[in-house]
């Protein structure tokens, strides 16, 4: 077999064909198409926001329009619990937790709610004292806290009277 190559006068590796060369392609009409596309985004942009189309300010018509539907607040009011003045004790450290809440309640029952308002100081006077500053170290300590709180006083106050509770003040010191 070598021979009969030696004769032709060529070897295997000259017979494989080389692909053919193409032309190089031009890389400057990609960056022109776009740049093109970029100008005419910007002046598309810029005419929007000059013609009024992304203002706000043309919506004003919408906004009157349909202020017709807006849902009324609800029949709420709200009863201040005091001021409390808690010592907590942790190791050789006082610190003193100065707590001052909100009740937001159905004004129907805001008399109801009222009336028991000293139990409700009990109550979360007797849960703040329990704690201790371990408990306030967690980032989501004033949250816990607060459904804990809101639970007790739910239970004092009786179903459905409650809403919320509102912490006006949390210090810490």
């Amino acid at each position: 077999m070598k021979k009969l190559n030696e004769t032709m006068g060529t070897t295997m590796s000259d017979a494989v064909a080389e692909p053919p060369v193409e032309p190089a392609k031009s890389k400057k009409l990609p960056m022109i198409l776009g740049l093109v596309l970029a100008l005419l985004g910007a002046g598309g942009g810029f005419y929007a926001v000059a013609s009024g189309l992304l203002s706000s300010h043309g919506d004003a018509d919408l906004t009157a329009a349909s202020s017709d539907h807006v849902e009324a607040l609800p029949d709420i009011a709200f009863v201040e619990i005091e001021p409390i003045l808690i010592s907590l004790t942790g190791g050789q450290h006082v610190q003193h937790l100065r707590f001052r809440a909100q009740l937001e309640v159905v004004s129907a029952h805001q008399s109801d709610v009222e009336h028991v308002l000293p139990r409700i100081v009990d109550v979360l006077n007797s849960y703040l004292r329990a704690l201790r500053l371990e408990d306030f170290e967690d980032p989501l300590a004033l949250t816990r806290l607060r459904a804990q709180m809101l639970r007790r006083v739910q239970i004092v106050v009786g179903k459905g009277r409650i809403r919320d509770l509102l912490i006006m003040e949390f210090v810490l010191n």
